[in-house]
């Protein structure tokens, strides 16, 4: 048997201090990481015996534990305990990075030949997600399997713990007659068209590209609406054209407009609503990232404001894996017959066994537990990005309350795609805004950067090589101020981080 791992630090924890003590332990573990006394892969005590070497509460070392998790300085390991990250070793300015972007995704190769570190937006993290909640429910799916087909709609169980997800995390009367399971966002945004016929939509500009592409190759004709920091510019919904009913649908992201940020105020989605019924339209609501909300209450979704004018559109690519496909949308009663013909006449592309997995982890608890550890660690890495981001006077994040990803505003006259080639070559790989327009030309120069899925490393070494990209244009180093004239109204202002001990926005 292997002896337990000791503590052997010294740890001068101040218990008149105001900072809370799972802090000032938090802050001594990651000097000690960062110092070299605790080498990559160094296996930590656990919270019960490192509380009785210090004298602590053992909920205060599991706080600091988490925190460092989160953080990307420690990992935990089921059954075996927690370690020091291997990703991060006494050399904290040049650490290997915990994700490389796959051979086979386009990434670019840096300079050395090794390969880009992707932060790119939609990107989750999934490291820890395999516990054994994960496993058992994939264990008892797979033990018995069917000869039938899966339902069209989707397995009953699974369309009711999606049900229940809904009134519980967005306030939605849902039914589980009326949840449909998909395979994704796109593909149930592809359902849409289908089942409504859809000619017309109404998408946001700038917006999802996925999105439009799913429905451009369906034959639907695309109208533009511009954002603001606030969300979809509602005043500038088109008018019904002469002879015809005007826009079908309007795809709207309003817990978090992609990928600007915004969050649709309340005033905002009642006139929405009101314009869709006037016009016998359907509000198609993504309801991208709202799971991820930092300090911020979140605001009703559009289906509990308006049962029969809103189709909700909800994905578990972000909050679990992309690598299930598997999401769904929550329809009106009165169109409920039009998605099961569509249903019927194609068939389920979801799988049952995935469907009865995950119908046993949502019954468990288990994507409440794990959302919660998620919005915990990205809370961290987006504070951590908040502050490397305020060492860069000349660089700004967007303001945003939730989300996995943040808008990076760049000095006036930068060449935002430039900046991204050249941060590519620094071993990044960023986006730039102006790739998410439809016909904006009036954006400001900004890049998007995600954080759930980087280490802390990483986040810092990505702000640097912005900032060097920046300079290496020979542009003038001026802060980035809120954008001027025509782009005045489409960035959130910018931001300054909060205190590491209070990361919400």
């Amino acid at each position: 048997m292997r002896p337990a791992p000791q503590l052997d630090l010294p740890l001068a924890l101040d218990r008149a201090a105001a900072t809370p003590l799972h802090a000032q332990l938090a802050g001594a573990l990651r000097r000690a990481v960062l110092d070299g006394h605790l080498p990559a892969g160094a296996r930590l005590p656990s919270t019960r015996r490192a509380a009785t070497e210090v004298g602590l509460a053992s909920a205060t070392v599991l706080a600091a534990y988490e925190q460092l998790t989160g953080e990307g300085y420690l990992e935990s390991r089921h059954g075996a305990g927690t370690f020091v990250s291997h990703h991060l070793g006494a050399d904290s300015t040049a650490p290997a990075p915990p994700r490389r972007a796959p051979q086979d995704d386009g990434a670019a190769a840096t300079g050395s030949g090794t390969r880009a570190v992707d932060l790119r937006p939609g990107r989750p993290d999934t490291r820890r997600l395999v516990d054994p909640a994960w496993r058992a429910a994939w264990r008892s799916a797979s033990s018995q399997v069917p000869s039938w087909e899966p339902p069209p709609l989707g397995l009953p169980a699974l369309r009711e713990q999606v049900a229940a997800h809904l009134r519980v995390a967005r306030g939605v009367p849902a039914r589980a007659e009326d949840v449909v399971i998909t395979a994704g966002a796109d593909e149930g945004l592809a359902l849409v068209a289908h089942a409504l016929e859809l000619r017309d939509v109404v998408v946001e500009d700038p917006g999802y590209p996925s999105a439009r592409r799913a429905l451009r190759r369906l034959g639907v004709a695309l109208h533009p609406v511009p954002v603001d920091e606030h969300g979809l510019v509602v005043d500038a919904l088109p008018e019904p054209r002469a002879g015809g009913a005007g826009a079908g649908a309007v795809l709207v992201t309003p817990s978090h407009q992609y990928p600007l940020g915004g969050v649709l105020p309340l005033a905002r989605r009642l006139e929405l609503l009101a314009w869709a019924r006037a016009r016998g339209a359907v509000v198609v609501e993504d309801d991208y990232d709202s799971e991820f909300r930092y300090g911020a209450a979140p605001l009703p979704a559009l289906a509990g404001l308006d049962g029969d004018s809103v189709v909700h559109l909800g994905t578990l690519s972000k909050v679990l894996t992309p690598w299930l496909r598997t999401g769904y949308l929550l329809v009106p009663p009165r169109l409920r017959e039009a998605f099961a013909a569509v249903r019927h006449d194609l068939g389920t592309p979801v799988s049952g066994v995935q469907q009865q997995a995950l119908a046993t982890y949502l019954a468990g608890g288990s994507l409440r537990r794990h959302v919660a550890r998620a919005r915990r660690d990205c809370a961290h890495r987006r504070a951590h990005l908040l502050a490397s981001l305020a060492s860069q006077p000349h660089l700004r994040a967007a303001e945003t309350s939730a989300g996995l990803h943040s808008v990076v505003v760049l000095p006036e006259g930068t060449d935002a795609a430039d900046v991204v080639r050249r941060v590519a070559e620094r071993g990044y790989l960023l986006a730039a805004l102006a790739d998410y327009a439809v016909e904006r030309r009036d954006l400001p120069p900004a890049v998007v950067l995600g954080y759930a899925d980087a280490s802390l490393a990483d986040l810092s070494g990505a702000v640097t090589a912005v900032g060097a990209a920046c300079a290496d244009q020979r542009l003038p180093v001026t802060p980035a101020t809120t954008p001027t004239a025509a782009a005045s109204s489409t960035v959130p202002r910018a931001v300054q981080p909060r205190s590491r001990s209070r990361p919400g926005g």
